[in-house]
């Protein structure tokens, strides 16, 4: 792939040069600038397809990062006689606009100048990324660290589902919206039926993908690299699969790594073991944090396997290499997929979030290293097909993929390896176990705090959503130890008690906790009228982006879909990337957890029989805890609405919150702790 810059402004040629120096890793078979009236476009070249020299000049000007799959059927469809992917897309958005771009079967990202006017493109998963900034004139390039080198400060990441116009003499930024992925109508063909056709379309996905050139694949022994090689194989690919971990004489051998000799033995593979001992990682991490821009432990714990196999592999000749990424999603391999109402819609909500969550640390590991980077997993035909799969042949008892898993034995993989449980990387390499190592040898706490030395600028800025309640409060504090920089509290009052997106019991009081944390505080006024209330929250958080520079939201949604969904769908339409740090968290374990760490809260509200009055306005403890757990058909965590409660203190508060009030009851077991007065202790 490719690197892009585009800078519209003051000095544009002078900070597009410095910005290709620093771009060139992400492309060393060629360099190109074009000097327009008051902007400049940047271009630096990775060659798999052709070598087509850009910025490239029609009646527009394109300079894309871009792997456009079927771009040899659209030549022969519009006659256009392009040499490369590239030319291709420039031809076919000089005679269509953007029109053209559901012809596209690839993945992408480009800049595409004409007639006073910038379009900004993603591929609609968000596989090759664009970061921009709408401050002193108008910038983009494909890794933040390169604006943000030059100056600019609020950066932001290019939500994959908009597209940008850019009107260079207004200095204006109008949004267009693109549809993504439907689940319905789900497919009523038999399994049978379905494996056939998931066989083919996977197959599809693959071949389209492989190069004409050695290339290598990103190896765990676990079913998606496994059944990905086993399939190269298949097609008489040459190719070599790297196995990344921990080398040290004091733990037994990671699981990935026994699970990959097993796999590669067995099925005839070329195996390369790349083992990085305990000594070296400190440095490697110096390096990766920095090239992935975030010191989230679990981010950090996959680049740091991620990040040795691709080098190996580029010092090997490999220019491409392919991932397993994405199945996970499609095929439902998570433990909230099994925890869910709606698994498809779950499947949805992990792909909406992955350009943030896995695909910019992939890339710009793979970019580092010369390496163009492949998941055919994630091909967008796999993707319409996959999410209409019905659940009953995704989950079947505690497995999970199984359809997948049942394709890969008819196709003749052993059933160890096809249904092998699901390992995390860190924990498979046995990186985790590392990186506690050294945070304990550092006379660290915590990781995250180990890891916030090698990048201490700051990961995602975002906005909690907060209802003064110990979930929203634990949630925020969560990020926080992960390093994220927490911009505002936000705080939606709603007039109708009974709304079914936000609580209303002691809301008042999210303003007090602001104070104590030390936070600004912004509040969205609604009047609760249901659905309508999700315009307030859209209006009241885009005010919030705007005026706290926050680039997500996190919230302390445990179980409810009815509220994360429409939260989400908010957020994606802003361009907020959202975490729910809380999601099917045992509940138990949450409250024992926050208590453990040093958090207090306060019941407001009870609502169920075994809960009187003697409960409100009282701080709840670990003795507390066994008495509610044990109490039948009562949900420990108040998600049912059983109790509604008030965090008063814990280790990011200033000053403790001592409330006083009275407590009246509707009968005897629901009943309200009416605040009246709040000082800090």
């Amino acid at each position: 792939m490719c690197g892009i810059i585009g800078i519209f402004g003051n000095e544009s040629k002078n900070r597009v040069e410095k910005g290709l120096i620093q771009l060139e890793g992400r492309g060393k078979d060629g360099k190109g600038v074009y000097d327009g009236e008051d902007f400049t476009l940047g271009h630096t070249l990775h060659s798999v397809v052709g070598s087509k020299k850009q910025p490239i000049v029609g009646k527009g000007v394109l300079i894309a990062n871009c792997e456009i799959y079927n771009w040899e059927e659209l030549n022969e469809k519009y006659s256009f006689n392009a040499e490369s992917d590239s030319e291709l897309l420039s031809k076919l958005l000089d005679e269509k606009g953007l029109d053209c771009l559901d012809e596209l079967d690839g993945v992408y990202a480009f800049a595409y100048h004409r007639d006073g006017k910038l379009y900004l493109v993603r591929d609609i998963l968000g596989l090759k990324p664009i970061w921009y900034s709408h401050s002193d004139g108008f910038a983009f390039a494909s890794e933040k660290k390169v604006l943000e080198s030059l100056g600019y400060i609020d950066v932001n990441e290019l939500n994959p589902r908009e597209v940008f116009t850019y009107s260079v003499a207004e200095d204006k930024l109008s949004i267009t919206k693109r549809k993504f992925f439907d689940i319905l109508p789900e497919w009523e063909e038999s399994k049978d039926d379905l494996l056939v056709k998931l066989k083919e379309t996977f197959s599809d996905a693959l071949k389209k993908r492989v190069p004409n050139r050695k290339f290598g694949v990103l190896f765990s022994g676990g079913i998606d690299s496994t059944y990905l090689a086993y399939m190269l194989k298949k097609l008489k690919c040459e190719f070599t699969c790297y196995v990344c971990y921990l080398g040290d004489s004091q733990m037994k051998n990671p699981e990935d790594l026994v699970y990959s000799r097993k796999v590669a033995q067995t099925l005839g593979l070329d195996l390369v073991e790349v083992e990085v001992p305990l000594n070296e990682v400190e440095d490697d991490l110096r390096t990766i944090v920095p090239l992935i821009e975030d010191s989230n432990v679990v981010k950090v714990g996959v680049a740091l396997t991620f990040y040795r196999a691709c080098k190996k592999a580029s010092e090997d000749g490999c220019k491409v290499i392919f991932s397993g990424l994405g199945s996970e999603e499609i095929f439902a391999g998570y433990q909230r997929h099994k925890d869910c109402r709606n698994v498809n819609e779950e499947c949805v909500s992990g792909l909406l979030k992955m350009y943030e969550r896995d695909l910019y640390r992939d890339d710009v590991i793979t970019m580092y290293n010369g390496l163009e980077l492949r998941v055919p997993f994630l091909d967008k035909k796999l993707v319409e097909f996959a999410l209409k799969i019905p659940e009953r042949y995704k989950l079947v008892d505690s497995a999970t993929k199984v359809i997948l898993r049942e394709l890969a034995m008819k196709d003749g993989l052993m059933e160890d390896f096809a249904f092998r449980k699901k390992k995390a990387a860190q924990y498979g390499s046995n990186f985790h176990k590392a990186l506690k190592k050294l945070s304990r040898r550092g006379g660290f706490g915590r990781i995250s705090e180990y890891m916030y030395q090698f990048y201490p600028g700051r990961n995602v800025r975002l906005g909690a959503l907060v209802s003064s309640g110990k979930d929203g409060v634990y949630a925020m504090s969560i990020m926080m130890k992960q390093n994220y920089q927490i911009g505002c509290m936000v705080c939606v009052k709603s007039e109708n008690p009974d709304s079914y997106m936000f609580h209303t019991p002691a809301v008042d009081l999210v303003e007090k906790q602001a104070e104590s944390i030390g936070l600004p505080y912004h509040e969205i006024l609604t009047e609760g009228v249901k659905e309508e209330e999700l315009d307030d929250l859209e209006q009241g958080l885009l005010e919030a982006k705007y005026k706290f520079k926050i680039e997500g939201i996190v919230t302390g949604a445990l179980f409810s879909n009815y509220q994360r969904e429409r939260i989400e769908r908010v957020a994606d339409k802003l361009g907020l990337k959202v975490f729910h740090p809380l999601w099917h968290i045992n509940q138990e374990t949450e409250i024992r957890e926050l208590l453990n760490q040093g958090y207090r809260f306060i019941i407001t509200r009870v609502a169920a029989d075994g809960l009187d009055e003697s409960w409100l306005g009282r701080e709840i403890t670990l003795q507390d805890l066994e008495r509610l757990s044990k109490m039948k058909g009562f949900n420990v965590a108040g998600e049912g609405g059983e109790f509604e409660s008030l965090m008063v203190d814990g280790p990011i508060f200033n000053q403790k919150l001592v409330v006083s009030g009275e407590i009246k009851m509707e009968s005897s077991c629901r009943g309200d702790f009416v605040i009246s007065n709040v000082v800090f202790e």
